[in-house]
């Protein structure tokens, strides 16, 4: 297939760059990087229920673009990649602790996280969408229109979409979720209005359920940056990870793994 094609051949070029980029003499000073070639593993955190950017398939296998990406990763510095899934809100104090080497999980670089982690990106630009069943909320043009105490709102545990609801829906009733199945299950029982959560993450539930009578508001008051976190202060292994991702950029390789995962669908927000 095309696709297969063009992985095969990014992988290789990755692979042939990496003896010169992962070099001992040039890992000297980089803690993480030699710990990393060390190892033989590039450990990766992840939250694996943000399907299509991080989650699970029928066989229970960790798959999605974020995955992809950190499978690039991985094949660049020349060792195997391990997963290692927790909760999405549990993702930046492991990598702090240096219990994974890095998160890839649909994250949002935002200047608290930023505070006590590096970011490299954004590998992709998204907002926030509302997804429902309810016509009222569907035909909501601002948010002071959601934001009432009848209005019952879901939001993943530690996300940036939680953060939003409390900033600009201070009145509304927010149900934290574990995953965003159980959000799409409370919607389904009644139990709560809607959905508040990122752009990609909206498509991917309406192309799983096409039938369930989904429909989703998109807000244009929120901009979130994807990317990838690092452990703060190793200079060498941001600088790897920012000339890796501006090679996949560059060689048009992020577009290939959006199609992979999301099809010919524009993953920007809606201008208007």
């Amino acid at each position: 297939m095309p696709h297969q094609k063009i992985f095969t051949h990014i992988f290789t070029l990755l692979i042939l760059t990496a003896s010169l980029i992962t070099s001992p003499l040039v890992l000297a000073k980089a803690s993480t990087l030699a710990s990393i070639q060390k190892s033989g593993q590039l450990v990766l955190g992840t939250s694996a229920n943000m399907p299509p950017m991080t989650g699970k398939n029928e066989e229970g296998k960790v798959v999605g673009f974020d995955i992809h990406l950190a499978r690039f990763m991985a094949d660049g510095m020349g060792v195997e990649l391990k997963i290692k899934t927790m909760p999405f809100n549990k993702l930046l104090s492991a990598l702090e602790k240096g219990e994974v080497d890095v998160v890839i999980s649909n994250m949002t670089m935002n200047p608290k996280r930023n505070l006590k982690v590096a970011f490299v990106g954004p590998y992709m630009t998204s907002g926030k969408c509302v997804l429902t069943k309810k016509e009222g909320l569907a035909k909501a043009k601002a948010a002071e229109n959601l934001n009432t105490p009848d209005v019952r709102m879901a939001a993943l545990k530690g996300s940036t979409s939680a953060d939003f609801v409390k900033a600009l829906l201070p009145e509304a009733t927010m149900t934290l979720v574990d995953d965003y199945d159980d959000a799409v299950s409370l919607i389904n029982e009644d139990k709560i209005g809607g959905l508040m959560t990122d752009y990609p993450i909206c498509l991917s539930i309406l192309k799983r359920y096409p039938d369930e009578g989904f429909v989703s508001l998109f807000s244009l008051l929120s901009y979130e940056p994807i990317g990838i976190a690092l452990p703060a202060g190793d200079s060498l292994y941001i600088n790897w990870t920012e000339n890796f991702l501006g090679r996949l950029a560059g060689m048009k390789a992020l577009d290939q793994i959006r199609v992979r995962w999301f099809g010919e669908a524009n993953l920007s927000p809606p201008s208007n």
